[in-house]
């Protein structure tokens, strides 16, 4: 078994100057999805409502991912295992046919809600800061919970469908209630939004790929070459002339020899323009 390391120099590595402990975040777990969220309902601003009333069809725009609502709990008689609730807040803009020739755009939220079960370990040490927090006396944080950390990466949603369904007509379970909706959220759309049974609903299907991982807090021993010196000088901006470059361009020949099909997308920046293309 080799010999312990130690923090330190370090001799004979290949360039490892010496070994020092830092401390930072472990991940213990993680997972990825693929979501195909089916029949989400859209919650439009006030001011389209009777847009969709006389709506004839509808179709998919885009999304915007304004935030996650993340809640970590420990899992009953599972020790070392948490489950990860989120909540996806999105905002959703889509395409109203009426009887003009022209589409009028709307503006909505849509709500995701979302669980995982990962492992992130156990920990019953107390955690004290003396790190000082704005706006309070300087004294030391106090003691939080020891509860793994939930991480929660996710790309803006792939819109894939959008319909209309006539007042009474329920396509999921459970519809988000807009009281719960936190205020921050419901200032990003600059207006009231509608709720209520009453009139047509719009739900969508979306496309969603997000990470998922659980993290604590570690003291690590990791080797260090040597001092990270950027290499790169600070840009004030570019001074090369218009005409320069524009020579650079490539000819947009497929511009003018249209291919003959079309490959379907393949990832998820095809996808996403792929679909926005087809429902301008």
């Amino acid at each position: 078994m080799p010999e312990k390391v130690m923090p330190g120099p370090v001799e004979g590595t290949g360039g490892i100057r010496e070994a020092v402990c830092v401390h930072t975040r472990k991940i213990y777990d993680s997972c990825r999805d693929k979501d195909c969220i089916e029949d989400l309902r859209f919650y439009p601003k006030l001011q389209y409502v009777d847009v969709i009333n006389h709506a004839l069809s509808v179709k998919g725009g885009s999304a915007d991912l304004l935030y996650v609502y993340v809640d970590v709990e420990p899992v009953n008689f599972n020790r070392g295992f948490y489950t990860v609730d989120m909540r996806f807040f999105y905002n959703v803009t889509l395409q109203a046919y009426t009887s003009c020739p022209a589409p009028v755009t709307v503006e909505g939220l849509c709500v995701f809600d979302k669980r995982a079960i990962l492992f992130g370990s156990e920990g019953s040490a107390k955690i004290f800061s003396s790190k000082f927090r704005s706006g309070e006396p300087d004294i030391p944080m106090l003691r939080r919970s020891n509860l793994p950390e939930a991480v929660v990466e996710a790309v803006d949603p792939i819109v894939l469908d959008a319909r209309l369904v006539e007042s009474g007509c329920s396509r999921r379970d459970c519809d988000c209630d807009l009281c719960e909706v936190p205020p921050a959220i419901s200032q990003c759309f600059g207006g009231e939004l509608c709720g209520g049974d009453e009139g047509r609903r719009i739900y969508i299907t979306l496309g969603q790929f997000s990470i998922v991982r659980l993290e604590r807090d570690s003291q690590l021993l990791v080797p260090v070459y040597d001092y990270c010196m950027p290499e790169k000088e600070c840009s004030c901006g570019s001074t090369d002339d218009p005409c320069s470059l524009f020579r650079n361009i490539n000819f947009p020949v497929g511009e003018f020899f249209p291919p003959n099909t079309v490959a379907l997308p393949e990832d998820y920046e095809e996808a996403k323009n792929f679909c926005a293309c087809c429902h301008k």
